[in-house]
């Protein structure tokens, strides 16, 4: 086990910029996705089934959803009287904020200091992917590599403007790296999850501080090709990336797809949440449901086809929804037509209401809106 040798810090606030509209009333992390999860259930149950047992969470504003989520742990066995889960928010001196990662570590460079790991496992909350990091931070110790950053090998997201690209050496050293190439085939991108030594980390944040530099790939990465040992680590698994809200809406289609569950959902490494005691989902004598995830505590009395449903959502009698993502505690009025739409939470569609997107342009109505 690995866990007395790496610290976890998970960085909820870097990407919500990207996407404003479901972003506005809570982090990036806090996200909910696939009916029951949040965007940070994905890398934080990764953490704890690599035997990770202290994490830290950095946030800067909209964190109450994501503190209502987590809570003490206890859904990720981090709960503890020693170690356990850590929440650090606002970062910034005198009101700025710095949204980046390089800021968010210099604001808690006092728990780095105070920590005893030799390691630290650096990972963003904008994906979702099962990955098995004790293998990463095994290959980090075998490569003796002061950095070891993962990648993928595919096509660069379209909405991903400053991707980091990498070229690597047969032995697996990154010898180059591209920021926010134009890339029109496949290539080595990086999913920004790095492994490094918390002395070297603390070392590299303040240089850069003190030089009033702030881009985690130009500064720590790009820079010291040459002075450290950087490697790369190949992950071949399924993940997504939320950058988008279409590339959202995608993410949870493709959840109904069983290659897909299986990958992300392996019993031997679960991903947890928060549980919330609901009833089973109930279906009404009238009801119709086809290939759609429908989570509990639902009341569904109308039709539904390729849905995603979360918690405690009403679909009344005579509703059709189609090609939709509803969340949590959304009420559908009778005779409503939904196609390609996606609620936030709290939404009520009123009587005989007909909202209609596209698949790359689906329809998002906001946080607690009346329609």
């Amino acid at each position: 086990m690995i866990g007395n040798k790496v610290l976890g810090i998970l960085f909820a606030n870097v990407h919500d910029e990207r996407v404003r509209e479901l972003t506005e009333h809570r982090t990036l992390a806090s996200v909910p996705i696939g009916g029951r999860y949040r965007l940070i259930d994905f890398p934080l149950s990764n953490m704890v089934n690599s035997g990770i047992d202290k994490v830290g969470v950095i946030t800067a504003e909209n964190y109450q959803s994501l503190m209502d989520h987590l809570g003490s742990g206890k859904a990720w066995d981090l709960s503890r009287k020693r170690d356990g889960l850590y929440i650090l928010p606002p970062f910034g001196a005198d009101g700025t904020k710095l949204p980046n990662r390089i800021g968010s570590l210099a604001s808690v460079m006092r728990f780095l200091r105070n920590s005893k790991e030799e390691y630290v496992l650096l990972s963003d909350c904008d994906f979702m992917c099962n990955i098995d990091y004790a293998d990463v931070i095994s290959s980090h110790i075998e490569n003796k590599a002061d950095i070891t950053m993962v990648y993928k090998y595919g096509k660069v997201p379209s909405y991903s403007t400053n991707a980091n690209v990498i070229n690597t050496a047969p032995d697996g050293r990154v010898v180059e790296m591209l920021i926010g190439p134009n890339m029109e085939g496949e290539c080595n991108y990086g999913m920004n999850m790095y492994v490094i030594r918390r002395e070297l980390l603390m070392k590299l944040v303040s240089e850069c501080v003190s030089r009033n530099r702030y881009d985690f790939g130009r500064e720590i990465i790009q820079q010291n090709l040459a002075g450290l040992r950087i490697f790369g680590y190949e992950f071949t698994g399924y993940s997504t990336i939320i950058g988008s809200i279409n590339s959202y809406f995608e993410a949870n289609m493709a959840l109904m797809l069983p290659k897909v569950r299986d990958q992300l959902f392996d019993s031997a490494r679960p991903i947890y949440t928060k549980v919330r005691d609901d009833m089973p989902a109930r279906y009404g004598l009238e009801a119709h449901v086809s290939n759609s995830l429908i989570a509990d505590g639902c009341v569904i009395d109308g039709e539904v086809e390729n849905c995603v449903i979360f918690r405690g959502v009403r679909v009344a009698k005579g509703a059709k929804l189609k090609n939709c993502v509803i969340m949590q505690d959304t009420v559908i009025g009778p005779d409503s037509t939904l196609n390609y739409v996606i609620t936030d939470k709290d939404v009520v569609i009123q009587d005989a209401r007909t909202l209609m997107g596209f698949q790359s342009y689906p329809v998002f109505i906001s946080k607690g809106s009346l329609v």
